[in-house]
């Protein structure tokens, strides 16, 4: 058994994981927090503890390890308790095949007691450096001003310099959620945070993914630029597949076939996190790299108020995005109009 408090951590990850504890997660020192981590994040893990321990908060840390082995079928019933128990969470471990019914079991929790819950699934090192240094604050003022304009919008078309040109259709009655990385008892949020994103109505087009793919699939195949994934989605499933990555191809057409809905588009989202500077092969952060993103499977409905489920969701990011809402040029080719920049403030040029 490792124990996290007297681990080493490199230096360099204090910033972002004080502002994953003061600012993203807001910690009072009367409130319980708990951390669920693994022995490959227990570096990460000991930087935010060591947060929490100088918030004066009273912590509960596990290691999935240490309960049951990998990959987790179910989250081990002693992790459920505690976290029930606890006011703020955080979860900063790898994805491994198969664990997604274990997480969603975590959220349920989460979402049942108004958890302030963070996760930090498949974190890292140079995350920690990059992303999770972000002005959160900045950050969330961009990305209320581009859900405003969202949660108007009807009709979105996304194209990219490598091929995708997309249209996306938006019903009033599935939500926007926004995670800025100021995380509430009503949302839980990814850390590092920067996106909005819905369930859509209906999507149709084709989307090149020439950054990163998720889950298990991005650990694997990393930054696709040099071999994207071209995909043909009509009536928001997909018809067709085109890689030359012939194990990439073939391992994404299984995932997305693992259950009826896996090959449904469950969420288009907007990158707004004006920090991450470019892809690094890692979903987390890449997710929140300006842009549009979209992912199959799983639509959150818990939280879009979608009325259908899938036991998967992989996300695909592209690059150089240029955006438009309701006929509004939101992005052009990775920037966002001055609108929304400003929205921000001077911080949120850093």
């Amino acid at each position: 058994m490792i124990d996290i408090r007297s681990l080493e951590f490199d230096p360099e990850f204090t910033e972002g994981a004080r502002s994953a504890i003061r600012t993203c997660l807001r910690l009072k020192p009367e409130e319980r927090f708990t951390i669920i981590t693994d022995t490959q994040t227990a570096d990460i893990a000991s930087s935010v503890l060591h947060q929490a321990d100088a918030v004066g908060s009273p912590s509960s840390v596990f290691v999935l390890e240490d309960l049951a082995r990998r990959p987790v079928q179910e989250m081990p019933r002693a992790i459920l308790q505690d976290l029930a128990r606890s006011k703020v969470s955080l979860f900063a471990a790898q994805a491994q095949q198969g664990e997604l019914h274990a997480r969603m079991q975590m959220f349920e929790v989460v979402s049942r007691h108004r958890i302030r819950h963070g996760h930090m699934v498949n974190i890292s090192a140079r995350i920690m450096r990059e992303g999770m240094r972000a002005d959160y604050l900045a950050i969330d003022r961009l990305s209320g001003a581009v859900l405003k304009k969202a949660r108007s919008t009807r009709l979105l078309r996304a194209t990219t310099p490598a091929g995708t040109d997309l249209e996306v259709e938006f019903s009033p009655s599935l939500h926007w959620i926004k995670t800025s990385g100021i995380i509430s008892e009503d949302e839980w949020g990814n850390l590092p945070g920067g996106e909005i994103f819905t369930c859509p109505q209906n999507v149709n087009g084709i989307f090149v993914v020439d950054g990163v793919v998720g889950d298990y699939l991005g650990a694997k195949y990393g930054d696709l630029k040099d071999s994207p994934l071209a995909i043909t989605i009509a009536s928001s499933r997909i018809v067709d597949l085109a890689c030359e990555n012939r194990q990439l191809l073939e391992d994404f057409r299984t995932y997305t076939h693992a259950d009826p809905n896996s090959d449904r588009v469950g969420e288009v989202g907007v990158g707004t996190n004006t920090a991450v500077r470019h892809l690094i092969g890692q979903i987390l952060q890449d997710e929140k790299y300006p842009g549009l993103h979209i992912a199959f499977g799983h639509p959150a409905g818990e939280r879009t108020s979608a009325d259908w489920t899938s036991s998967t969701h992989i996300d695909c990011v592209g690059r150089g995005f240029s955006i438009w809402m309701d006929g509004e040029m939101v992005m052009t080719e990775g920037v966002f109009a001055d609108v929304y920049l400003s929205a921000a403030g001077p911080e949120g040029d850093s």
